[in-house]
This record gives C-alpha cells, sequence and structure tokens, in this order.
C-alpha cells in the first residue's frame, strides 16, 4: 500500500469522504483548507484522511475513512500512523482528532494509536447535521474529541 498528497488536479475521493462525514458541505469547506491524502493498493483507492491546521502548532485528522470492502484490514491504523508521521515532519506539536459518542471502533482505534479524550461537544451532531446518524443502534449526538502531543 502507498500513502501520499493528493495533487490539486486530482479529484478528491468522495465516496470515501463521505463515509466518514455524511455532510458534503462540510468535507467540501474543509478539503479547501486542509491537504488530502490517499491510500492506495495497486493503483485502486482504499483509504483517504484529511490534515487541517486549526491553531499554531496544531493541527486536526478531520476525516479518516477506508473503503467498506477494505476496512478490518489494518488501514485505518496505518492511515493515522502516516497522518501523525506526516503532522510530525511539517512541524506540528499536537495532532486533534474528533468523532461521534457512537463510533465505537473508531473510538477504540484512536485509543490505541496514543490519542487521549479531551473533551466532549454536547450535541454537536445534533446542531450541524440535518439528519439523524445511528451507528451500532446509538444515534451519534455528540462530538468526542481526542488528542495526541507529537
Amino acid at each position: 500500500m502507498r500513502i501520499r498528497k493528493l495533487n490539486e488536479e486530482e479529484a478528491a475521493p468522495m465516496d470515501l469522504l463521505l463515509l466518514a462525514d455524511p455532510s458534503k458541505e462540510f468535507v467540501l469547506e474543509y478539503m479547501k483548507r486542509g491537504e488530502c491524502f490517499v491510500a492506495e493498493i495497486e493503483q485502486q483507492t482504499v483509504g483517504v484522511y484529511v490534515l487541517l491546521p486549526t491553531r499554531p502548532k496544531t493541527v486536526e485528522l478531520v476525516n479518516v475513512a477506508v473503503a467498506v470492502k477494505q476496512q478490518v484490514r489494518g488501514i485505518g491504523k496505518q492511515l493515522i500512523v502516516n497522518a501523525m508521521k506526516t503532522a510530525k515532519a511539517k512541524g506540528y506539536k499536537t495532532i486533534e482528532i474528533g468523532t461521534g459518542n457512537s463510533s465505537i471502533g473508531q473510538l477504540a482505534l484512536y485509543q490505541k494509536c496514543g490519542f487521549r479524550i479531551i473533551g466532549v461537544d454536547l450535541d454537536f451532531f445534533v446542531r450541524h447535521y440535518s439528519e439523524e446518524i445511528f451507528e451500532n443502534g446509538i444515534q451519534c449526538k455528540d462530538m468526542i474529541r481526542l488528542a495526541k502531543d507529537l
């Protein structure tokens, strides 16, 4: 597998990006300000992540997605590790990530990668998304915020 920065003239893999964030409006907005990286296997895009500068020396990993047929193969972890290495090489000191309270697998993965919970944005998904989101039989209401020092 190869992970590389998406070139500006290339179309973003919206199908993958929308797996992690169902709001096309939000995805398009942060794609303008962030850097998109794709994971490829045999010239097929199987994963994506976006790094978005937020504050001095801090970057947010705003979207991590793996194609459904490629999930549970360690690609997500490789994307997160690559994002941390890339952020550190760019001089960032802290990397942050947010996920839904219903994203049980993602919460476990982020903590296995060294992220720690730093806060909860109550009702984030209720306030910012017009459609209700359900995962694992749980309504996604709150944004769980995590961070890791690089």
